[in-house]
């Protein structure tokens, strides 16, 4: 198959699943803040669901396009919604929990697209071959369990690493707080050295595993 024609193959599989998942990721802080207490986003027109409102033209568009097309470890990011902490009704609380609206969406969705892979194969569709159903929702499921770990990592600005912060004793939690300045250098260091890619090897797998078998999916075809 000619490289162009891969591609566009590989852009029409991906991009909805891309889009969906870093939007609603997005969004899910929003709604969580809102919820809890700051409506800084909604003010500021991000509480969304519209892609275009959270879309960085490098983060979103550019690099993971270029790892597609490289064939390397899909990574990306999206405009941060902006949430004031202090705002929220318990702000060392509820930070965990706004953090943790973004992985629980990614996780959502990825069993939202199993689910619908499950009900594509139960039709007797064909699972050999490329088809454009059945490799959307494979990379809706990768995408989302990536998203999902990778944003989990205790790194600030990741969620995780702000789920720490508010869960952390005061003499773990303010030193790491201070890395978030130096967090997308950190993350960007560990994706060109390979070793982010081994640090989120295993999680990957555990949950896409659990995620295929809880529907009974053993095999991709």
């Amino acid at each position: 198959m000619p490289e162009f024609q891969l591609l566009a193959q590989k852009i029409a599989v991906w991009a909805v699943p891309v889009l969906l998942a870093i939007t609603v990721h997005e969004a899910a802080h929003g709604y969580a803040a809102r919820s809890l207490g700051d409506d800084t986003a909604e003010r500021a027109g991000r509480l969304s669901l519209n892609p275009f409102r959270h879309i960085d033209p490098v983060g979103t568009l550019l690099v993971p396009g270029l790892l597609l097309w490289l064939g390397g470890f899909l990574f990306g990011w999206a405009k941060p919604v902006p949430v004031n902490f202090g705002r929220l009704r318990s702000p060392l609380r509820d930070m965990a929990l706004v953090a943790g609206a973004g992985p629980g969406s990614n996780l959502i969705m990825a069993i939202g697209w199993v689910a619908l892979l499950w009900v594509y194969q139960a039709q007797g569709s064909p699972t050999g071959g490329w088809t454009l159903m059945r490799d959307m929702c494979v990379a809706g499921v990768t995408i989302n369990v990536i998203l999902m770990v990778l944003n989990l990592l205790p790194l600030p600005p990741l969620d995780g690493g702000r789920i720490a912060v508010a869960l952390l004793p005061r003499s773990l939690a303010v030193p790491l707080s201070h890395l978030e300045r130096w967090g997308l250098l950190i993350l960007i260091g560990l994706l060109a050295t390979g070793l982010l890619g081994k640090i989120l090897f295993w999680p990957f797998v555990t949950v896409e595993t659990l995620l295929y078998r809880s529907f009974g999916i053993h095999s991709l075809g």
